[in-house]
C-alpha cells in the first residue's frame, strides 16, 4: 500500500495518549446530530475528544460519487466533522469552510473543476486559505481530477468540494479510506481525533420494516416514511440492485432476512476506534438518525467487546430531543433497548449504558436509578435544549451534564 504523503500521520500508526489529568472522550456521532455538543467538548478545556462515525451514508451527490468509485464509502458526514472547530471570526477558518462546504453549480465540467482548482493553488480564490492546506487541498483536488480525466462519467453538480477533496486524497493514498480521513484531518487541522468505525472496507446500508418491506439504502432510511417501525438493519457487502430487490421481497420473512445475513460485509473495528474506546474516560453514543448515523456503528464486529473491556467509563446515551423520519413506532426507552441490543448487550448486564442523558419534555422511566424493563441505568432528566434552536440539543448545557456524569463516575470508581 502507497503510504501517505509526508507531514501526514500514517493511518495504522496508535494514536498518542492525551497527558495525564485530560478527559478523554469517545463520542459516536454522525454529521449534524451531535455537532453542537462536539463543538462545545472541542472548546472545553482539557479534553480529548474522538469522534467514530461511519461512511454509509449514499444521498444525493455522495451516492453519485460512490456510485462511480465503487468500494468507496460515503465522505458526507466525515466532512461535516471537519467543520466542528471551525471559527468564523477567522478568515483563515472561513475560507476553510468554504472549501468543505461550497457546493459546485448545475452543469459543472472537469474543466471548471480545473479551473478552481488552478485558483486556489495560485492563491486568486480564497486567499486566507492557510499555506499548507491550500497545498494539501490542490494536491487531493488534482488527484481526483486525474481519475477524471482517465475514467469520466461523474456528474459534478452539487457535489461538495469537501468531499471531493477527500475522495481526491482516498485515491492518491491507494485506496485507504481511513487514511484518506487521517489526511484530510491533518489538512484542515482539526482538534478532535477523527475515526471511521470500521477498517474502512465498503459496505451497504438496508433495513427491513416489521411488515416485510425493505428499504434499500441509507437514502431511504433516513426519508420521510409511513409508521411501520423499521426492526432490522443490514451492512451489505454489495449494494441492493433493483432485481435483487425485488427476488428478496418475494421471500417469506424468515429466508429473507437469512439471505440478508448471510450477505453481509466482513467488517472488521478500526484498531483507532479500539484504543479510542478502551482507553475512554466517558463513552458517549451521540444523538443524531439512529438507524442511519448510530445503530449502524454499533454493528461493527469487535465494538461491543471494546466498549466494555473498558469497566471503568461513564457510558452515557444521549435521547434525541426530537424524533427522525426513522424512529416510527419507537420512544426513548425502546430507543435505548435496540441499542443495547445491536451492542450485544441487551440486558446491559455488561454496563454497556451506565446513563441515560435526557432532555426534560421526553418520556423517561418514573425512577431515575433504573432503566426500563431489565435495561438498568442512570436516568437523567435535564434541561438540554437549545433556546435559539428548538429541537437541537444545547452543546455547553449538555457538556456540563456530561462532564458531571463522568466526575461522578470517577469518584464512584475511586471509592
Amino acid at each position: 500500500m502507497t503510504p501517505p504523503a509526508a507531514g501526514h500521520p500514517p493511518a495504522d500508526r496508535t494514536p498518542a495518549d492525551p497527558p495525564p489529568g485530560r478527559l478523554r472522550i469517545a463520542l459516536f456521532s454522525g454529521g449534524r446530530g451531535g455537532a453542537s455538543i462536539a463543538r462545545h467538548l472541542l472548546r472545553t478545556p482539557r479534553t480529548d475528544l474522538s469522534l467514530l462515525i461511519n461512511g454509509y451514508d449514499n444521498g444525493h451527490s455522495t451516492g453519485a460519487l460512490r456510485r462511480y468509485l465503487p468500494g468507496m464509502l460515503g465522505p458526507s458526514d466525515f466532512r461535516k466533522n471537519l467543520l466542528l472547530h471551525l471559527n468564523d471570526t477567522d478568515p483563515r477558518h472561513t475560507a476553510l469552510r468554504t472549501v468543505l462546504e461550497h457546493r459546485l453549480p448545475p452543469a459543472s465540467t472537469p474543466d471548471d473543476l480545473t479551473t478552481l482548482t488552478d485558483r486556489l493553488a495560485r492563491g486568486t480564490a480564497l486567499p486566507a486559505l492557510p499555506a499548507a492546506a491550500r497545498t494539501a487541498i490542490t494536491r487531493d483536488l488534482t488527484a481526483f481530477l486525474h481519475h477524471l480525466h482517465h475514467h469520466p462519467g461523474l456528474d459534478l453538480a452539487d457535489c461538495a468540494l469537501g468531499n471531493l477533496v477527500l475522495t481526491g486524497a482516498y485515491l492518491r493514498l491507494n485506496r485507504d479510506f481511513n487514511a484518506a480521513v487521517t489526511s484530510c484531518a491533518a489538512t484542515f487541522a482539526t482538534p478532535a481525533r477523527l475515526l471511521n468505525v470500521t477498517d474502512g472496507r465498503n459496505a451497504f446500508l438496508t433495513a427491513l420494516k416489521h411488515d416485510g418491506r425493505l428499504l434499500t439504502d441509507e437514502a431511504d432510511i433516513v426519508a420521510p416514511q409511513d409508521a411501520v417501525a423499521i426492526t432490522d438493519l443490514f451492512l451489505l457487502d454489495a449494494p441492493l440492485t433493483p432485481h435483487r430487490q425485488a427476488a428478496l421481497q418475494a421471500l417469506p420473512p424468515d429466508r429473507l432476512r437469512a439471505a440478508l445475513t448471510g450477505a453481509r460485509a466482513p467488517l472488521t473495528l478500526n484498531p483507532h476506534a479500539r484504543h479510542a474506546l478502551t482507553h475512554a474516560d466517558l463513552i458517549v453514543y451521540g444523538p443524531g438518525t439512529p438507524h442511519s448515523s448510530l445503530l449502524p456503528s454499533y454493528l461493527t464486529p469487535g465494538l461491543s467487546d471494546a466498549i466494555t473491556a473498558n469497566p471503568t467509563a461513564a457510558k452515557v446515551f444521549i435521547v434525541n430531543i426530537d424524533d427522525d423520519h426513522d424512529v416510527q413506532g419507537l420512544d426513548a426507552p425502546a430507543l435505548l433497548e435496540r441499542t443495547l441490543a445491536y451492542l450485544a448487550d441487551p440486558l446491559n448486564e455488561r454496563r454497556t449504558v451506565t446513563h441515560v442523558l435526557c432532555h426534560r419534555t421526553r418520556t423517561a422511566p418514573a425512577s431515575g436509578d433504573t432503566g426500563p424493563g431489565r435495561t438498568a441505568a442512570r436516568w437523567i432528566t435535564e434541561d438540554l435544549e437549545d433556546p435559539r434552536r428548538p429541537g437541537a440539543h444545547c452543546g455547553r448545557r449538555t457538556v456540563a451534564a456530561l462532564t458531571r456524569i463522568a466526575a461522578g463516575t470517577s469518584l464512584v470508581g475511586a471509592g
